[in-house]
């Protein structure tokens, strides 16, 4: 369950978020066009940050440049 520490790990980089047009989504209440994000872990197809909410979520590394 290494998810439950992924908060307190050391941030890999930070990423810039370049938009919230999700199809499938609401991605724009826990993110914000244009602010920066610190990036905990990632995969492939995602990117872990903490978002708005405080918490670590996933999201498809296309909503970011970084």
């Amino acid at each position: 369950m290494i998810h439950q520490h992924w908060l307190d790990n050391k941030t890999i980089r930070d990423v810039e978020c370049i938009h919230t047009d999700a199809k499938k989504y609401m991605v724009n209440r826990a993110l914000t066009t244009g602010k920066t994000y610190e990036l905990k872990n990632e995969t492939e197809e995602f990117y872990f940050v903490i978002d708005n909410t405080g918490k670590i979520g996933g999201y498809y590394k296309d909503y970011f440049k970084g």
